[in-house]
């Protein structure tokens, strides 16, 4: 039988703290996904650049959730033995190392094997924020939690592009992995100033490489946990495969240019914001699952209209966009909510727990998103992209979890939420 874990109880003067915590923790996980979107613009330059395809430079973005997928895997079991601080400082110092030889790429093969290798080492950041929230919170707390991080997560979508067109305008593309490695460099003397150690020795796990193996077993096991992570990793499907088409779509069929396209990006971007805002809001007094089985098929509803609307552009950029907004705002009811009840099955374990949530979300991200380009490339082939992922999703949450019946969410939510513990740090 699965051991129940301890609720970690929260720290420190509630809203002072949780706000600095929340803004620590919330630049780990940007690292990843400004070095997405800062790339973005120059993705047709690139393509040009290095004589690749479009499907050629996509792969480059892809590259990076692979290599993010596999390194989540190696860090996830490393943080539970060694502590949080260790691994994240370790990968944020090789992604600068990484992203100055992007600089000096000569080839798309070069680029695309960085790219992998600079989502590996970023893996460290991603892992570490979703566990350090687990070792101070639990249920719905940590979906709360998880939900304002798209405060500070929202800065990438919102400004990433906007500086990234910027700095490849006045000098080209390669200066973007410049001011990458300038921002990571900024990351580790912060995270090496102020992240404190949530992890205490008494509740580290000492085990090899068998050992670590048997945690994973013991998770995927757990048939209702691999449902909840795989619903995150699906609906980051969606959103990068809007990101992986976006720059062809937006600027090749809608005729914008790379400053107007990343406004829209960023206007984009502020969706998931609120619908993450609103959730943090609810989820106390209505509780993340009953969230998740609302939020969901909602989103499958908004993603099917944004199908026709794409192909046939109607209503131009503006209901594009407008269509496009509602999809992932209800995003804000899903990821946060099934990410913080898959953690809450598995405390005890709560970096490998982390590591095989970021794995799926990476990974499915990674194999997804190419379809967009492999099937056309276009409007229909991204917003049909985006539509299976979230039907899949609804499809695993149904079969794979109580959530639609009786009783469920009492049975899910209270899972591994006995006796609270505190947590130093």
């Amino acid at each position: 039988m699965r051991p129940t874990t301890p609720e970690p109880a929260p720290v420190g003067p509630p809203r002072e703290r949780t706000a600095l915590f929340v803004l620590l923790i919330g630049s780990l996980t940007l690292l990843p996904a400004v070095t997405t979107d800062m790339y973005l613009p120059s993705l047709p330059e690139v393509a040009r650049d290095l004589g690749t395809s479009e499907a050629g430079a996509q792969f480059t973005i892809t590259g990076m959730l692979i290599g993010a997928a596999l390194g989540q895997l190696l860090v996830g079991p490393f943080s539970d033995r060694v502590g949080r601080r260790r691994p994240v400082l370790i990968g944020v110092s090789l992604h600068v190392v990484i992203s100055l030889l992007c600089v000096v790429a000569t080839s798309i093969e070069q680029l695309a094997t960085l790219r992998v290798l600079q989502g590996l080492v970023s893996a460290g950041a991603t892992v570490v924020a979703m566990a350090v929230v687990r070792d101070r919170y639990s249920g719905a707390e940590a979906a709360r939690i998880i939900s304002r991080l798209m405060l500070v997560i929202a800065a990438a979508p919102l400004l990433a592009p906007t500086i990234g067109s910027v700095i490849a305008d006045i000098w080209d593309w390669r200066a973007v992995f410049v001011a990458l490695a300038l921002f990571a460099v900024v990351l580790v003397v912060v995270v090496a100033r102020f992240l404190p150690e949530t992890l205490p020795v008494e509740r580290r796990i000492a085990h090899g490489l068998g050992a670590s193996l048997r945690g994973y077993a013991g998770l995927l096991r757990d048939r209702r946990f691999v449902a909840l992570a795989v619903i995150p990793g699906l609906s980051m499907a969606l959103i990068m495969s809007y990101v992986a088409g976006s720059p062809f779509v937006l600027q090749n069929e809608y005729g914008l240019n790379p400053q107007q396209f990343a406004l829209v990006f960023g206007i984009g971007g502020t969706s998931l914001v609120a619908g993450s805002q609103v959730n943090a809001a609810l989820v106390r007094r209505i509780g993340p699952l009953r969230l998740l089985r609302a939020g969901l098929p909602a989103v499958v509803v908004a993603a099917a209209v944004l199908v026709p609307v794409a192909a046939t552009q109607a209503g131009g950029v503006t209901g594009f966009v407008a269509v496009l907004w509602v999809t992932t705002a209800l995003l804000g009811f899903v990821m946060a909510n099934a990410s913080a009840l898959a953690l809450s099955r598995h405390g005890e374990r709560a970096g490998t727990a982390a590591a095989v949530i970021g794995f799926l979300q990476a990974g499915l991200a990674g194999i997804v998103s190419p379809v967009v380009g492999l099937v056309g490339g276009d409007a229909l082939a991204m917003t049909g992209v985006m539509l299976a992922s979230v039907v899949l999703a609804l499809v695993i949450l149904v079969v794979g979890t109580p959530a639609y019946r009786r009783g469920g969410w009492v049975e899910l939510e209270t899972a591994g939420q006995a006796e609270p513990v505190p947590v130093h740090g």
